[in-house]
């Protein structure tokens, strides 16, 4: 019998056009003579399978079922490649907890900690090997005063991003405190963040994203990091998603400490974050120390042939094909 997946997809937040992009990919990547995998499109509106006929059926959310042609369809996991909410931020994860139906990624309470950029780095601060940088952390009440909290505690450059967003959004690099109102009121405005805002100052360093995933042995498993190099001020929306703007160089140039040490830290973050399936951990390497710094992490990485994970994956001598079939049988073993 073929392990029967779903391939769950979309999202209630702008972030679901690359929800699609990167379900898109790994639906042609996933080894068909070993699964049957039905893409589930999760919107507002509702939760649903399009078969080859374009015709629409239901999920029913009792328990993530499909009823086709009069039989219904139990599927045996999840695979989650929902970027935002509710699939990043573990509203997913706990419905999929109380049906019992296992997953591909991290569970509830690791995914919801992890949109919440400062909360996370409460937790990893105390990793021996890595640092973070210097940051206030704004809510909903300090609004009226936020620049005279941040000019107090803070020296520029810095980077005011939301404090629970995704690819980007709302970020901004202030080199002048006259740019700073206007960077918090993004920060802050920004879609599905929670009213929070995180200031933190500018490291200047080399930036790099590292894979990480546990194969169905249960065996912890770093793939090749990637170098960014972008032409803009930073690694912005624009950088992410516009041919051209920046150059990944995937292996990363590192020297042997400098990769194990990476390895070694990565595994850290994974272990002390109580992540499932694969991660992706983003950090600098500051130019004048060579310490390492933590940006931020991200469970649910981008899919498309040109994301990272993809890349990584590629770079480390293995197939898409044979990565996603990992991550099935793990989530199913575990």
């Amino acid at each position: 019998m073929k392990t029967k997946v779903a391939l769950i997809t979309g999202g209630y937040t702008g972030e679901a056009e690359i929800s699609y992009k990167s379900s898109a990919f790994v639906y042609s990547q996933i080894d068909k003579e070993k699964y049957d995998v039905y893409p589930i499109d999760i919107t507002l509106e509702s939760w649903a399978y399009t078969d080859e006929n374009g015709q629409k059926h239901e999920i029913n959310r009792q328990d993530f079922s499909l009823t086709i042609h009069n039989e219904t369809l139990h599927f045996d996991v999840a695979f989650i490649i929902l970027h935002g909410t509710p699939g990043e931020d573990g509203r997913l994860q706990g419905y999929l907890d109380m049906i019992g139906l296992p997953y591909t990624s991290c569970g509830a309470l690791t995914s919801s900690l992890t949109m919440n950029k400062g909360y996370t780095k409460a937790i990893i601060q105390d990793i021996p090997q890595l640092k973070v940088a210097k940051s206030v952390l704004l809510f909903d009440i300090d609004r009226a005063n936020a620049f005279e909290l941040v000019k107090s505690k803070l020296n520029l450059p810095l980077f005011v991003k939301p404090n629970a967003g995704g690819s980007s959004i709302g970020m901004n690099k202030v080199n002048t405190w006259e740019e700073l109102p206007k960077a918090l009121d993004e920060a802050y405005d920004a879609e599905g963040t929670g009213m929070q805002v995180l200031v933190e100052e500018f490291v200047k360093g080399r930036e790099f994203s590292q894979g990480i995933f546990r194969d169905s042995k249960g065996n912890l498993q770093v793939l090749p990091a990637t170098e960014v190099i972008t032409t803009r001020e930073f690694f912005d929306f624009e950088a992410k998603y516009t041919p051209g703007l920046t150059q990944e160089i995937t292996p990363a140039d590192l020297t042997a400490e400098q990769k194990s040490k990476a390895d070694e830290i990565i595994k850290e973050v994974y272990v002390r974050l109580n992540c499932k399936g694969m991660v992706r951990v983003d950090f600098f390497i500051q130019n004048e120390t060579d310490e390492f710094y933590f940006i931020e992490i991200n469970t649910i990485p981008g899919q498309t042939a040109q994301s990272f994970i993809p890349q990584q994956v590629r770079a480390d001598g293995r197939t898409e094909t044979k990565f996603y079939g990992e991550l099935i049988e793990a989530a199913k073993n575990h």
